[in-house]
Parts: C-alpha cells; structure tokens; sequence
C-alpha cells in the first residue's frame, strides 16, 4: 500500500512468507539476525560492566567498539519489520500486543532486578532513596531493560502517524538522530537516537527482504560487501569520527545492513544454529541475562586468573546461556508467567500459540 503517495510503506503480503522455512512463520534469517543482535546486547553489558569493575580494558573492548554504531539500530530496525502486518488493527488488539505486552514484562522484570540490587544499594543510600528509584523506573527505564520500555513508544507512535507522509516522518527522524540529542535522559535521548531505525524497518521491509533473497542467491558477493564494511566501519570507529552526523546515521543502516546479509548467509548454510535459537528466544535473553552476568562477573573478578578479556567473554557467555537455563528452569517449575503473560493480563482475545516474530 502507499501512503499519501511518497513511500511504499511493506506489503503485509509481500512478508508472509519470505525466506520462510515450510510449516512454520518463524523466517530463518530474521533469527540468525536477532540472535546476533541479543548477544552483542549482552557482550556489550557484560564487556563494559566488567572493565568498569576491574578499572581497565581488555581485548573483548575492540569488538564491543566495533559494534557499536550498529548494534541498536538493527535490532530496532527488525523490530518494525513485521509491523505492516499488524498496524491496521483495532486499537484494543493493537496495545494489547504492542503496548501491555511490554509493559508487563518491564513491570515483572524492574521489580526482580530491584528485588537483587535493592538491599546494596539501601546499604549505601537507605530504603527510601531505593522506594523513590524504583518508582522513577518508571519515568526513567531502569539498567538494561531501557529497549522493552522504548518499543511501545515506538509502535504507538508509528500506528498514530500512518496518515502522515512518511517521508516527513523519517527525516525528522534522520535529522534527530544526527543531532545527537543528550539531555541525561533514557527516553529523549534514545527516542532521537533510534526512531529513525525502527521507522525504517516499517517503511522498507519489502527492500529489506529483497536485499536478503539478493544475498541468498549470490552469496559470493554478498561476502565480498561484508569484508568491505568491516573494513570500513573498524576505520571510522577507530578514527575516532563513526559517532559524526550523518556518518553515525550511515553507519548504522550499513551495520543494519551487514546483518541482515550476515544471518542469510548463516540461514542458507544452516549454520551456528544457536544463534537461530537464541534469536527465537531473544526476548528471554534479554529479560534474564542480567543476573547470571552479574554473579558471573563477581565470582570471576574475585576468583579467576584469567585476563580482564578473558572474564568479559566467559561473563558473556554465562549471560546468554545463563538466561536460557533460568528460562527452562522456570518452566520446569511452571513460573511460565516470568516469560510468557497470563491471560488475566490480556486486554483483547489471545492469539495464536503460533505466533509471529513481530511479536517478541
């Protein structure tokens, strides 16, 4: 469909079924993607977390700058992708799934970090200073749950402004993002940065799944167009201007780019099939790293003779396994609601088990 006759918003059915495995909804390139982004989320966090701790950098430092210009950007970039499909619903069933169902899981899951963290930090600040942050969690998204908190602003807004024309809407977006906006808040600051992102993922997902069939059926020079961007990304971050307007914004589309070509490739071989697992469940990973990180990160900087690179990358890897065993433990103890709402928490009729990616 076209709307007001500037861009080609996706056709919901030109994404129903790209590069989509038999039997299922599920698109196999959209999760080697997604499981690339969730563990370059997690080795970010674990990375700096770690070198902030032990007051010096180690050689997992190089590949978390490297990822950096493109790292957000192409997980809110996938997350708009399936919206065409659904932004034409009825505004029940529309904040039913992109609204409450964010919100329930920030709500749980703010509470069980603070339900960690609360009895260090009264120790310092006292249980009211603790009261009063908890509660600003809510103005304010708290630690690493800050993305599951800015989405339903993103699609809200998105499904609000679908009669605007969408060229106004994505250079306002593109012209807050190269503006750098720092006003030492999460949501006006990451709202400039990363709109422009998830905007784009809406606008173009038919592009975006040509450009995967094109990189599926000439994987040669889909290579060939990754060594270059590797190559040119690493000299901008490590030049020192990669964070430049208009440079952040390229770069970050042409990392958005790179890997979405990255996780067809690794579809079309069918290989490092837990980065498609983790992809699947990335919300799950996302909700749950954070403890056993944490407790990795302790342990490791107390106990461990490795290298400050060394602990970051068994601290990454604690994270993400971490969170998939904390998510099949919670289901073994049918604690299914840390990942999956109840029903008394659904505002329209549930769907389908089998749900779409768009969804997570």
């Amino acid at each position: 469909m076209t709307t007001n006759g500037t861009f080609a918003v996706a056709d919901r059915s030109a994404l129903s079924g790209a590069s989509a495995p038999a039997g299922t909804e599920r698109i196999d390139w959209v999760d080697y993607a997604k499981g690339i982004c969730i563990i370059m989320v997690v080795m970010m966090h674990s990375v700096l977390g770690v070198e902030l701790a032990a007051g010096q950098t180690g050689y997992m430092h190089v590949l978390v700058a490297f990822a950096k210009p493109f790292r957000m950007p192409d997980f809110f970039l996938i997350s708009g992708l399936f919206l065409a499909r659904v932004i034409d619903r009825d505004w029940r069933t529309y904040l039913d799934r992109k609204v409450v169902h964010f919100v329930y899981f920030y709500a749980l899951w703010v509470t069980i970090q603070f339900g960690f963290k609360a009895p260090g930090l009264a120790q310092e600040h006292g249980w009211a200073w603790v009261g009063a942050l908890y509660l600003e969690s809510y103005i304010e998204p708290f630690g690493t749950l800050w993305f599951i908190y800015m989405l339903p602003v993103f699609f809200v807004l998105t499904k609000a402004l679908r009669r605007v024309p969408p060229l106004l809407i994505w250079s306002i977006a593109a012209l807050l993002e190269m503006a750098h906006v720092s006003t030492g808040w999460t949501m006006p600051d990451e709202f400039a940065a990363r709109f422009v992102y998830f905007y784009s993922g809406y606008l173009f997902a038919t592009q975006v799944f040509a450009l995967s069939d094109r990189a599926r059926a000439k994987p040669i020079l889909a290579l060939a167009g990754l060594a270059i961007w590797a190559l040119v990304n690493a000299a901008l971050v490590y030049d020192g201007c990669s964070e430049w307007p208009v440079i952040s914004l390229a770069l970050g589309f042409a990392g958005a780019v790179a890997i979405i070509v990255m996780g067809t490739l690794l579809a079309k071989m069918q290989w490092l099939s837990f980065l498609r697992f983790c992809g699947e469940h990335s919300i799950v990973i996302y909700l749950a790293f954070f403890l056993p990180m944490a407790t990795a990160r302790t342990l490791l900087l107390k106990f461990a003779p490795f290298d400050i690179g060394t602990i970051s990358l068994i601290v990454t890897l604690t994270g993400v396994i971490g969170a998939l065993v904390i998510w099949r433990l919670a289901l073994a103890l049918r604690a299914n609601f840390l990942f999956d709402r109840p029903e008394a928490f659904w505002i329209a009729p549930k769907k389908k088990r089998a749900t779409l990616q768009a969804a997570e």
